[in-house]
């Protein structure tokens, strides 16, 4: 079931994402080599509870913190711990926000330190994706208007889109109707009404588009374990465009 937000529920979810934009901002200047995935979750968890809110992931599923942490060939759902960021890694880094009742979603994936042209590469055209799903979120559009988008910016570039996870609806619930895949038909879909909030993660693989999960049930990986990159903005269709929430 679609369920469309009201103006004062958009702003509800405009604070939540705002805490997710601002802890994101915060990690990134943490991330370096020598850094653990466990320390970017400590005090990402801190950040979010100092503002009153509530850590989205941390127990959603039986998932057991804050942030899902993903690095190199991971494409999402990376458990924090021990491991150490080094040179040349990409990290991808996903917070969820529970804030009077409504859920905030973003995710960046980050170079670490000197990274190699492809990386660069991939984590340009995973961003690059992502806007312009989000240009395409207008009410004269489909739902796979969106997909197509991200699909077009992705393989032009000689990269490939998971297909086995997607983008979602969010709002009093983590995870709402509809799923937006990151490809798919232009012309097809739901037609896009206002009020509609959704979270659009595109996913980028360097090579074949196949992913697996891991033996810990959570840590989505590439099954060639080339480079994965992941970005997501929560975004609101409005009457006058799309409306960025997870930004500061």
């Amino acid at each position: 079931m679609i369920i469309l937000k009201s103006r004062d529920e958009i702003e509800k979810m405009r604070k939540s994402n705002r805490i997710a934009a601002e802890v994101m901002a915060h990690l990134q200047e943490m991330i370096r080599p020598g850094v653990t995935t466990g320390e970017l979750d400590r005090v990402a968890e801190d950040l979010i509870l100092k503002r009153g809110a509530t850590p989205a992931f941390k127990g959603y599923q039986g998932y057991s913190h804050a942030l899902c942490v993903s690095v190199n060939e991971q494409v999402v759902h990376g458990i924090p711990g021990t491991r150490e960021l080094k040179d040349g890694d990409v990290v991808g880094i996903d917070c969820g926000i529970l804030l009077d009742d409504f859920y905030g979603d973003h995710a960046w994936t980050f170079a670490v330190a000197d990274v190699s042209d492809t990386a660069r590469r991939l984590l340009a055209v995973t961003e690059e994706a992502l806007m312009r799903g989000i240009a395409s979120a207008v009410t004269a559009n489909r739902l796979y208007d969106i997909s197509a988008s991200i699909q077009e910016v992705a393989e032009n570039a000689g990269f490939s889109v998971v297909r086995d996870y997607v983008g979602h609806g969010i709002g009093r619930s983590l995870h709402e109707d509809p799923q937006i895949p990151n490809f798919g038909e232009r012309g097809t879909g739901m037609r896009l009404r206002t009020g509609l909030v959704m979270a659009l993660e595109p996913m980028l693989n360097e090579g074949k588009h196949d992913v697996e999960v891991l033996p810990d049930g959570w840590t989505v990986v590439t099954k060639d374990r080339k480079l994965s990159a992941h970005m997501e903005h929560t975004i609101a269709v409005t009457d006058s465009g799309p409306e960025i929430l997870s930004r500061l």
